[in-house]
């Protein structure tokens, strides 16, 4: 059976909380309109050197009640518990920072007394929303009109089709097996894949996935448009046929709510996995200096970060896919115009196909998709398909620099000439990548 479904609006679930699997119907405005920057490329040069700066983040945005994140020099869990009271520290990070537990209601005015005892920065742990909602159904789309017509695949198909050792990282709602998908999945053994709930089974248990009338795995849909097994006389093509896909679950048995610790500890775990691509399709409004901490120091490591720009048809690039860390993608249609739904900014890097996406659904079904949320894995799938090709002739991985460069030069410019607030550079062109000889391959 064959199943629809329409991704749309990180910022419109803010509000979700527990109940993130019923959201409000999605706006069709379109508030923003691309307009040329008049930039050159994005400055991606990340600091190693980069550190949190001093203070209070933003206790106005979404959090979990009763957890902070803390960050300071020599500050021990047992410091905390004796100069501040009722700060009982959960864990520490692997970037160096505290999870503590503090009253709900009384996050700001604990975390100001963690600045007085010392801390250098204490900000709340922000939630973070897969960018999809249930909608209407689309009606069905040939898969060969978005990666072949608009991206170029079948063009860069001849040249690679990944590298079977290549490890992509998908920082999601977590995995599901799948007829079309199982044996790309990579989960070494004694490792804590399910970040969120501390154990080694990274299986998506969230509600969404749980739902016996409708179920959804965004985790599943996203990586199957990065990898679904191609080929094989089946369900639906991949953008890369070989490689291994690590899934980092983020989001809570519990709810399904996803937080900055998560999604940090995750990125830190790909790193060390030997990611060497990271698709993050969540996003929130603003930037979270805990999680940028991350991302800088994964991409000093020559990993590549991409993510979806957000689904809510406004101004403003959903973070982390406005950091200068990460590849930004929004979403276009069959016809090559801005969907209504992707958001606009001068971060934004490239466009892909992000409207009736083809997508696997639980319970070795297959369906429809929309939302930048299925653009991204596709932009990521293409950065594979490059470093793959790169390695294969150059014995080297490309820098994230080499790997930018490459993607936003060869980019089919769409909308006002040059880079511009609605495409970016342009479309995604997997065919011109793997054949370039200017930026790519010089």
């Amino acid at each position: 059976m064959r199943r629809y479904l329409f991704g749309l609006g990180a910022a419109l679930a803010l509000l979700l909380g527990a109940c993130m699997q019923s959201p409000p119907p999605p706006s069709s405005a379109d508030t923003c309109t691309p307009t040329a920057t008049g930039q050159g490329f994005k400055t991606q040069g990340l600091e190693a050197s980069w550190t949190l700066p001093q203070g209070l983040g933003d206790f106005s945005a979404p959090h979990v009640p009763g957890e902070l994140l803390v960050a300071g020099e020599g500050l021990s869990p047992q410091a905390l518990s004796v100069r501040v009271q009722g700060v009982e520290p959960l864990r520490r990070l692997r970037g160096g920072s505290l999870l503590v537990r503090v009253p709900p209601g009384e996050e700001r005015a604990k975390a100001e007394a963690l600045l007085r005892a010392g801390a250098r920065w204490v900000q709340p742990n922000y939630l973070y929303f897969p960018l999809r909602i249930p909608s209407d159904p689309l009606y069905r789309l040939q898969q060969k009109s978005q990666l072949n017509g608009l991206v170029g695949l079948e063009g860069a198909w001849d040249y690679s089709t990944g590298d079977a050792n290549l490890i992509v990282a998908v920082v999601d709602t977590g995995y599901l097996l799948h007829q079309d998908l199982s044996s790309r999945w990579y989960l070494p053994p004694g490792v804590n894949l399910d970040v969120a709930d501390g154990d080694p089974d990274p299986t998506d248990d969230t509600p969404s996935a749980r739902d016996t009338q409708n179920p959804f795995s965004h985790g599943l849909a996203v990586a199957s448009v990065l990898g679904a097994e191609t080929d094989n006389r089946q369900f639906m093509a991949g953008v890369t046929w070989h490689g291994r896909l690590l899934p980092l679950k983020v989001a809570r048995l519990a709810d399904g709510s996803i937080t900055t610790a998560d999604i940090k500890d995750a990125v830190d775990l790909a790193v060390q996995q030997g990611a060497k691509v990271i698709n993050i399709s969540l996003g929130r409004l603003r930037q979270d200096s805990e999680l940028e901490q991350s991302l800088r120091q994964a991409r000093s490591q020559g990993v590549v970060l991409v993510a979806a720009a957000g689904n809510d048809g406004v101004d403003g690039v959903l973070y982390p896919a406005s950091s200068p860390a990460v590849i930004a993608v929004g979403s276009v249609n069959n016809s090559k115009a801005k969907s209504k739904f992707s958001n606009c900014g001068p971060e934004l890097d490239l466009v892909a196909p992000g409207e009736g996406v083809t997508v696997l659904f639980p319970n070795d079904d297959d369906g429809q998709a929309s939302g930048t949320s299925f653009a991204s894995p596709m932009v990521a799938g293409v950065v594979a398909l490059y470093m793959s090709k790169y390695a294969s002739e150059r014995k080297a991985w490309p820098s994230p620099d080499q790997v930018y460069q490459c993607l936003t030069a060869t980019a089919e410019d769409l909308g006002p000439p040059g880079h511009d607030t609605g495409y970016g550079f342009g479309l995604v062109r997997a065919d011109r990548v793997m054949t370039d000889t200017t930026s790519c391959f010089p």
